[in-house]
């Protein structure tokens, strides 16, 4: 690793590092055309002691650990070998093992926006110093066929002749340019360098030149979607309209298949995406495709695309997502099922999928201001994708089901959490997700500033023309105490709507698929300066328009209590059952803190909770203990099951006739 990185730093002390002209991702939106703008990430310092320390976590132990794991496992060797520094062959067993390195440059450039370390920015350097030297002359950047193009690392691959594009619905080309796109324009907003971008946008200028309308150009569409929007993100960079036109091409083309081979549904390419209403296939490609589709929504104010992404997001809400926001039913293809067929012991829920899902759902907020994508957004953060990572950051999670037998090998070989994988795209993506959480808190609108996630925080933002210092404390998800001070630069009138939590307004998730087995009688208040406003709620939000001046503070209770969720009838696995809740929380019983396994543990309506703090217990958390007929168990945050080994757990339990 040490030989890697000292033929890097001599390489980067010597490369032309300028900038671009229009420095347009420092004060853009990440995709332009979108109405809501994100209070960017440099913006906004996390405080809070629940986020903070995963963040941190993240970033001093989950990063260098990566990156160790990278060179260990000869992912930084592939580039040197294709670049003629090293002898030998591909080095890994994916296609894709690429973008574990480019991933894991994303995730690092998101922290040095809010946290800036030169240590780690010069380990980006010689990171990409390695990486240039992977490159073809003409921009083609994927090791393995570099290395050997009659020879890949996955027997999958599919090689008849060898070339370049052959086989792209498993060949990851094209996915691998996605991901070098997505982190050459953070890393680009990060540090103001272009080593990494001036890479990326020569192999964009090679897709631009190979794929699309003109003559003599290819018909393909990418097997594993991403290129879209990385493709968009290079665009904002640049102004450089061919890109968005190729990102374009790439999914007006799915579908149509009078030049090329069907990668059929499960890379969802059976019909055109405009046509598509079901969430079908591999779901992660889903998520993917489905965040490129709404960007061209967004940038072309394309109706069809609108009403698609609005059709598929209702089918996947509400009808294939798990209790935790997870998707994904089924291990084989890591596909989606069928409507309303989520079993527990074998759920998939891939980590990725959650993080594509919040990707997702936050652009169709940016699109549209509602309420409801937030709501999956928090289910989604606070359980399905920070279950995926260890409370020491260097265990990971590829699946995510919502029970356990203790032995049935389900984390791809292990029934518990795994250091590594051979693919590894989980942990990598974890690492490129958590440092934008800051990103995801505010946004704003013309005149509107919306508040949409609770976590305590210090920020600046620019309403309209005027300038805003806020600062948000609360013990969120804990409790439901939220104090938020609004410091214009001078007083003026705008309104700011603080998302009223769907738990808060008695809704699991949008959609009937799962419900409260009875309403919360508290509801929430809103009170400015220490006085209780008589605001309703609409549209799931608190809207105060008003005169602000320098120290109003906004109190928001959203009154917390344990309560039991229960499915649909049609799914089948969860009839006669209860799961346990507790404001954005979902609980699980776990058998290391339940003497005599779980399998007898049941709920009725009459169970009586407690709750009870534990700060020295899984990184600190609030336990639920549940007694009913005389029987007792304890009951424990989801997102922290599995970092004490294997053992039994469930999210379901069967339900006790009262």
């Amino acid at each position: 690793m040490t030989h890697l990185f000292k033929i890097g730093i001599t390489i980067c002390a010597a490369a032309f590092v300028g900038f671009i002209t229009d420095r347009k991702a420092e004060t853009s939106a990440d995709v332009p055309g979108y109405p809501i703008e994100a209070v960017p990430i440099k913006d906004v310092k996390i405080t809070d002691e629940f986020w903070l320390p995963i963040i941190k976590r993240v970033q001093e132990k989950t990063i260098p650990y990566a990156i160790k794991k990278c060179a260990d496992e000869g992912r930084l060797d592939n580039f040197l070998i294709a670049g003629g520094k090293m002898k030998g062959s591909v080095k890994g067993q994916m296609p894709f093992d690429d973008t574990d390195v480019y991933k894991i440059i994303e995730g690092a450039s998101n922290s040095l926006i809010s946290n800036p370390n030169p240590k780690l920015e010069k380990t980006l350097d010689s990171i990409i110093a390695i990486i240039k030297i992977g490159q073809e002359k003409d921009g083609y950047l994927t090791t393995w066929r570099t290395i050997n193009p009659a020879k890949p690392p996955a027997p999958w691959v599919k090689v008849v002749k060898g070339e370049r594009w052959e086989y792209m619905n498993m060949s990851h080309e094209d996915y691998n340019a996605g991901h070098l796109y997505e982190a050459a324009a953070v890393h680009f907003k990060a540090t103001g360098k272009r080593n990494f971008l001036d890479i990326a946008l020569k192999n964009a200028d090679l897709f631009v030149k190979t794929f699309g309308d003109g003559p003599g150009k290819r018909k393909n569409v990418p097997g594993h979607q991403i290129i879209e929007t990385g493709l968009i993100k290079l665009y904002d960079i640049t102004g450089k309209k061919e890109y968005l036109e190729l990102s374009r091409f790439f999914l007006d083309n799915r579908g149509h298949h009078e030049h090329r081979e069907s990668f059929g549904e499960y890379a969802q390419d059976s019909i055109p995406v405009i046509d598509q209403k079901e969430a079908v296939g591999h779901a992660v490609r889903a998520t993917y495709m489905y965040a490129g589709m709404t960007d061209i929504a967004a940038i072309y104010k394309d109706e069809a695309y609108k009403k698609a992404v609005n059709a598929l997001w209702h089918n996947m809400t509400e009808k294939k997502t798990y209790l935790t926001g997870g998707i994904g039913a089924i291990h084989w293809g890591e596909r989606f099922s069928t409507n309303y067929h989520l079993p527990n012991l074998t759920a998939y829920n891939e980590t990725c999928a959650a993080i594509g899902s919040v990707y997702w759902n936050n652009r169709m907020f940016n699109l549209t201001g509602d309420v409801k994508y937030n709501d999956v957004i928090e289910r989604t953060l606070y359980n399905a994708v920070i279950s995926g990572i260890s409370l020491t950051g260097t265990e990971f999670f590829y699946p995510n089901p919502l029970e356990s037998d203790g032995e049935f090998d389900f984390n791809r070989g292990a029934c518990t959490r795994s250091g590594w994988f051979d693919c590894s795209c989980c942990p990598t993506n974890l690492i490129r997700f958590i440092p934008a959480l800051p990103g995801m808190i505010y946004a704003t609108q013309k005149d509107t500033l919306y508040v949409n996630q609770y976590m305590s925080n210090t920020a600046k933002a620019i309403v309209g023309d005027r300038k805003i210092q806020l600062a948000q404390k609360t013990q969120y998800p804990w409790n439901g105490n939220v104090s938020v001070s609004i410091d214009p630069n001078q007083e003026s009138r705008f309104s700011v709507k603080f998302r009223v939590p769907g738990w808060a307004r008695n809704e699991v998730l949008p959609g009937d698929l799962y419900t409260f087995a009875n309403e919360q009688t508290a509801v929430p208040t809103i009170s400015i300066n220490g006085t209780k406003s008589d605001v309703k709620i609409t549209d799931g939000y608190f809207t105060i328009t008003r005169n602000w001046k320098k120290g109003d503070v906004v109190t928001l209770d959203f009154p917390m209590e344990v309560r039991q969720v229960k499915a649909n009838p049609k799914v089948e696995e969860d009839r006669e059952k209860f799961a346990i809740e507790y404001g954005p929380l979902v609980y699980a019983v776990e058998e290391k803190d339940n003497v005599g396994g779980i399998g007898n543990f049941g709920l009725s309506k009459n169970t009586k909770f407690t709750r009870t703090q534990m700060p020295q217990m899984l990184g600190g958390i609030f336990t639920i203990e549940a007694e009913n007929r005389g029987k007792k168990f304890t009951a424990i945050p989801y997102y922290a099951w599995s970092n004490r080994g294997a053992n039994e757990m469930k999210v379901w339990l069967h339900k006790i006739p009262e």
